[in-house]
């Protein structure tokens, strides 16, 4: 069925002709709101595995890693070919350029690699860093998942981000000089945000920031995090099925078509999850959002807040 709004799966298709594995990879990094580099604890949403939870063999050497996850693929799409490796877990600039170019040449070497997609935070990104992704953007397909979450500074303070949303719109301006492809992520659901607040989380993004692509995520709550403490003092409410497909449908209506949508929903290890237990359905969960799609008659950009007045706040 055709999507209402603009898939990955699609977009690659488009540039590769062909269905293409996106292949997790753990190298090792950590991140600078844990390691003390700007603050302890991380995130509070985020588990002490980051977010590769579900990376197969995290502990492995790359090259073992990449074989593992695409002989899981394959045992669903034999066909496939074609990858793009993706360091997913914690903050994948966040080391010496040195050490990036030792252990990302490891993957993009690797048989069939076409592009290297690359998990960050916006201020883990000095000059050197970004001028050895410029080299690499000229060899392959690079793209930058970056770790936006929100743009309110008072919930990037309740979740202990540790940066400011000033730090990330430069950010993706010093990647966008070199062509580099940029995928923001925000978080619907996050405390004390309310619906419209997300929506205006999307309409920030996109009027302040060139990018190119997004990953909307719902907020999980999960086992051994700081959050949880949150929310068993009342701090937290976790959204309704209900709510967040309304709330997607309606950031969907706000991005402009040519962003590609990378995401509008995650996974999460049933065995770490304290909720929402209906996310764990997330086939159910996007067919809903298709369905809400079509019953409103409207698709991705139809409401795009660069030439829309219709949204306001």
């Amino acid at each position: 069925m055709q999507k209402r709004y603009t898939t990955w799966n699609e977009y690659l298709r488009t540039n590769f002709g062909e269905k293409i594995f996106k292949v997790p990879i753990d190298a090792g990094f950590d991140c600078p709101n844990r390691d003390g580099t700007v603050a302890h604890g991380g995130c509070t949403f985020c588990t002490v595995s980051g977010s590769g939870d579900m990376i197969l063999e995290p502990e492995a050497p790359i090259a073992d890693q990449f074989a593992a996850e695409v002989a899981q693929f394959h045992k669903k799409w034999p066909g496939v070919k074609k990858y793009i490796v993706y360091f997913q877990n914690f903050t994948n600039t966040h080391a010496p350029v040195e050490v990036l170019r030792e252990r990302f040449e490891q993957a993009v070497n690797q048989p069939d690699v076409v592009g290297i997609s690359i998990g960050t935070r916006p201020d883990c990104l000095p000059d050197d860093v970004v001028d050895y992704l410029a080299e690499l953007n000229r060899r392959m397909e690079v793209w930058i998942d970056l770790g936006l979450q929100t743009t309110y500074e008072e919930t990037s303070d309740l979740i202990n981000r540790a940066h400011d949303y000033e730090t990330y719109v430069d950010a993706v301006k010093r990647l966008r000089v070199h062509n580099i492809n940029v995928c923001t992520h925000l978080i619907n659901g996050l405390p004390g945000e309310t619906s419209e607040m997300m929506l205006e989380n999307v309409r920030r993004m996109v009027l302040d920031s060139d990018i190119q692509g997004v990953k909307l995520h719902l907020l999980h709550l999960m086992k051994q995090t700081r959050l949880q403490r949150d929310y068993h003092e009342g701090k937290l409410q976790l959204m309704s099925q209900e709510e967040y497909v309304k709330v997607i449908c309606d950031q969907l209506e706000m991005i402009p078509k040519e962003i590609v949508i990378h995401r509008l929903t995650g996974d999460a290890p049933r065995d770490l999850i304290i909720g929402p237990m209906w996310s764990l359905k997330k086939w159910e969960v996007l067919n809903s959002i298709d369905a809400e799609m079509e019953r409103r008659g409207s698709v991705q950009g139809c409401k795009d807040v660069r030439i829309s007045d219709l949204i306001t706040f």
